[in-house]
């Protein structure tokens, strides 16, 4: 469940955002002063903050400024009615993410509210996966090593490893590692797959006491270090 934390004191305002949040599956949290936002956003993990400027007692850019200074790193959109160029850039220049002038459609915030979640979860997705268990991959590079020892992978093999690593822990089948690999649908008697898994265990494996890749019986294989 995505949770959101919402900063408005309308509460007419802050009702039509949390309803039509909600309906779009989203988990929310409703709060109408800026310290509250402070309290909420420093002591719970939230997905996303909306912020608006206009608060009864301090205002957005300083609540998001102060979040900024304790390290908080939570997206922040804001909202605000004043809609000039000054507001805008002192609203980014202060750490929020995204600045929406009201009024706006409710389709619009949506929207921008989904922008800042991908960008996260592929921000994630680029870090989370290079490292596990001792091994390392450098996408731009084409590069990998387990325990700084160099691995010498072919093209085809560094993507089978990075494949592996992103999805580190779940069995695999020999179906979705062809598809994601060699992006073709094998035929179920080819053996293409458990020859380069066998390329890359001798490449990945050998030498170290611990091995990674695990053959899953009757499902597959999978890239996991054991407990």
């Amino acid at each position: 469940m995505t949770n959101i934390l919402l900063t408005e004191d309308d509460s007419r305002v802050a009702s039509f955002i949390q309803k039509g949040l909600e309906e779009n599956l989203y988990q929310v949290k409703a709060v109408h002063t800026g310290a509250d936002a402070i309290q909420e956003a420093m002591q719970y993990d939230y997905n996303l903050i909306i912020l608006d400027i206009m608060l009864p007692d301090q205002d957005g850019f300083e609540v998001c400024t102060l979040l900024r200074k304790r390290k908080n790193t939570t997206p922040i959109l804001m909202l605000s009615a004043l809609d000039t160029p000054e507001e805008k850039i002192r609203g980014l220049q202060c750490g929020a993410d995204d600045y929406l002038s009201k009024p706006f459609l409710f389709e619009e915030l949506l929207a921008r509210i989904n922008a800042q979640l991908r960008r996260i979860e592929f921000n994630r997705g680029i870090t989370d996966f290079q490292q596990y268990a001792g091994v390392e991959i450098n996408i731009e590079e084409q590069s990998a090593s387990r325990d700084g020892k160099v691995l010498q992978l072919s093209p085809r093999e560094f993507k089978l490893l990075v494949f592996l690593m992103k999805n580190r822990e779940k069995a695999l089948s020999r179906m979705a590692i062809a598809q994601a690999v060699w992006n073709i649908h094998f035929n179920s008697t080819t053996n293409t797959v458990d020859v380069y898994i066998n390329y890359l265990r001798n490449k990945l494996d050998k030498g170290f006491s611990q091995p990674l890749i695990h053959t899953v019986k009757g499902r597959g294989y999978m890239l996991k270090q054991k407990d």
